[in-house]
């Protein structure tokens, strides 16, 4: 055993061998039990202090070092004696605090309610195997379970991915392997993108190959695997930074697992303002339990003494045993599963580190929008130049409005084809949105009779970008992008247009027609 340095990094496993005759020989005896004076336990929550357990005894072995238990995990009935081995937590840091630090990425929750959120048999429908009871209401915990009915998790995965950018990396999370494997191979039937590899399933039964994709998944610099699909595995243990939407396709009824499975979307990443839940299975309520985010629990009274069954759990993300094999099969009646409809309703953190309905997150818009402008003409100008309407969408998003959010906050006022400025004059001003469609005819009537000739083509083009893309296209940025396309480069857009100051003049003009009253 190494001796000749000041700091040590081991695992518990490295502690524990086991002898010739089948007995454990414990190695972490050849140091002398004050040979350490400060020891770390990470993941303390794993079993590493629970009464009879072998890492209780290297612990109690190393009495005499200050010892520090680090866990991400809250007080429950299952880690009390962990919390009751290191006393109670000397420093707490809540999910909302490491947002509103920045250490982690905020989101968004997709409650993604249908109208076969349960089962009861039909006998329109087809019972392709197995025995159903035409009695029983099939719950979410059941299906994919007992029963399996293809048409609805198809449905299903119709849903989230026309939602999500199929480019941006997923987890979903299935109720069994062979859920994980049917949802995979659907998604690969269906996916835009042609890699065969685009969508991998990994769990238990996956071995080496699944912990390949793992590895490919987790790392930034590849776009393939993009979506992944498990049962338990990816629960804990995947550090993925790039995670932007999590979809939950069965439920989740513990509160550590439900925190494991959303923390696997905190990581912060470049360019990643929030991630999304989707959320098929009401875990959403998870929120709303003062455990989310609140103080540790004291453990329960009496504590029952735990059994030699009790040991250590392994460390990394672990699926569990054989699943039982869903009995059931059913196939809907012909043309039932277009029938099938989707509400979709969204909640936004807030500052507190509450999950808030869209309404409440748009009265809390309301207020903080009253620190920025004090009437509808100053948000008008601030708009209508790119440099300003940059620099108030920096504070917004520093707020907690990103882009993303404020084209949800597009579908909440039914302005999907409008402009953020129209969220913006909704929520503050209660101005009746305008098409973006109707912002760039007007700008054409009152506007491009200024210009003529090929500045007045350019100006055009830059419009029918604006009415097709939105307000991104309107960045001084973009123009570059704009004469590029357009004339081949700079030398060719002043030859056609003039001096570059003029251009940048001419595009800025035009764009106060856009947002005239």
């Amino acid at each position: 055993m190494p001796r000749n340095a000041s700091v040590f990094f081991t695992i518990f496993q490295t502690f524990m061998t086991e002898g010739k005759n089948g007995e454990e020989e414990f190695s972490f005896r050849e140091y002398e039990p004050d040979f350490f004076d400060f020891i770390i336990i990470d993941e303390c929550h794993r079993g590493g202090a629970k009464d009879e357990s072998t890492w209780r005894k290297i612990l109690e072995y190393f009495e005499p070092a200050v010892q520090l238990g680090l866990t991400a995990t809250p007080k429950r009935k299952v880690n009390a004696d962990t919390y009751s081995y290191f006393g109670e937590p000397v420093y707490t840091y809540a999910l909302r605090d490491g947002i509103d630090d920045g250490f982690l990425t905020p989101f968004k929750v997709r409650q993604m309610a249908s109208t076969i959120d349960s089962y009861v048999y039909d006998p329109d429908d087809e019972v392709v195997s197995g025995e159903i009871d035409p009695d029983h209401i099939y719950t979410e915990a059941e299906i994919n379970a007992k029963i399996v009915i293809p048409e609805r998790e198809q449905s299903r995965i119709h849903e989230f991915m026309d939602q999500i950018d199929p480019r941006q990396k997923t987890l979903v999370f299935c109720a069994t392997q062979n859920h994980a494997a049917a949802v995979r191979d659907y998604i690969n039937q269906i996916k835009d993108i042609e890699d065969p590899h685009y969508c991998e399933r990994v769990t238990a039964n996956d071995g080496a190959l699944g912990e390949q994709h793992l590895r490919e998944f987790q790392d930034n610099e590849r776009s393939i695997p993009t979506i992944l699909t498990t049962s338990q595995k990816l629960s804990t243990g995947v550090d993925a930074r790039n995670v932007r939407n999590i979809v939950l396709m069965r439920p989740v009824k513990s509160m550590i697992e439900f925190k494991q499975i959303v923390g696997r979307g905190t990581r912060t990443f470049e360019g990643k303002d929030f991630f999304t839940v989707f959320d098929f299975v009401e875990a959403y309520k998870h929120f709303n339990d003062p455990e989310w985010d609140g103080e540790p629990l004291p453990p329960d009274e009496p504590k029952a003494k735990p059994t030699p069954s009790d040991r250590p759990a392994p460390i990394g993300p672990q699926d569990p045993g054989p699943e039982p094999e869903a009995k059931i099969v059913i196939k809907l009646a012909d043309g039932k599963e277009r029938k099938i409809k989707y509400i979709a309703t969204t909640s936004y953190f807030s500052h507190d580190g509450k999950l808030i309905s869209g309404q409440e997150f748009m009265d809390q818009l309301f207020g903080d929008l009253g620190d920025l402008v004090t009437g509808e003409d100053q948000l008008r100008a601030i708009w209508s130049n790119p440099e300003t309407r940059v620099q108030f969408l920096k504070v917004l998003a520093d707020r907690g409005y990103d882009a993303g959010r404020l084209e949800d906050m597009k579908r909440l006022i039914d302005a999907h084809n409008s402009d953020v400025f129209d969220v913006l004059a909704y929520v503050k001003f209660t101005l009746a949105p305008q098409l973006r469609s109707e912002r760039a005819e007007a700008a054409r009537q009152s506007g491009l009779t200024d210009f003529e000739g090929e500045m007045r083509s350019f100006l055009e083009s830059v419009l029918s970008a604006y009415e097709i893309h939105g307000v991104d296209e309107l960045a001084l940025t973009k123009i570059g992008d704009f004469l590029k396309v357009r004339y081949g480069g700079t030398n060719g857009a002043k030859r056609a247009l003039g001096e570059i100051p003029k251009i940048k003049k001419a595009f800025m003009d035009i764009q106060a027609h856009l947002y005239a009253p």
